[in-house]
């Protein structure tokens, strides 16, 4: 299976956080599933941080990108297919961020790992 990561999920697997479910820490664990993370993330990751909105035990810099790398999480780019995507999507959640990766993950076939039932909304698979 193939697993986009919601951004909460990649701070908390991160920060070794026990906000992760015991779900999400099996979907990690397990060898047979890709781990995805989106560009988005980092996007959105670097403006809560700018804005003093989020603090994180570790910059984002390239040292964060290779604990990435070693974790086993596959970068994935914005395409224009998946903006795209998001003009097509109902407003059943405001946050451009989740917009987006629930367009990813349509367009892409993946289930989302994420803490927000909200986006069950959206008919996508979501693993928490």
């Amino acid at each position: 299976m193939r697993l986009l990561l919601d951004t909460h999920a990649l701070i908390w697997f991160t920060e070794d956080s026990s906000a992760l479910s015991a779900a999400a820490r099996e979907a990690f664990a397990d060898n047979t599933h890709e781990v995805i993370l989106s560009v988005a993330s980092i996007w959105e990751l670097a403006i809560k941080v700018s804005l003093g909105k989020l603090k994180m035990s570790m910059r984002l810099d390239a040292s964060f990108e290779r604990r990435l790398e070693r974790a086993g999480m596959r970068m994935m780019p914005i395409e224009y297919p998946h903006a795209a995507r998001v003009a097509t999507l109902p407003w059943h959640h405001r946050d451009p961020f989740d917009r987006l990766l629930v367009a990813q993950a349509m367009v892409e076939g993946m289930a989302l790992l994420s803490h927000d039932e909200q986006l069950d909304a959206y008919g996508i698979q979501r693993i928490w």
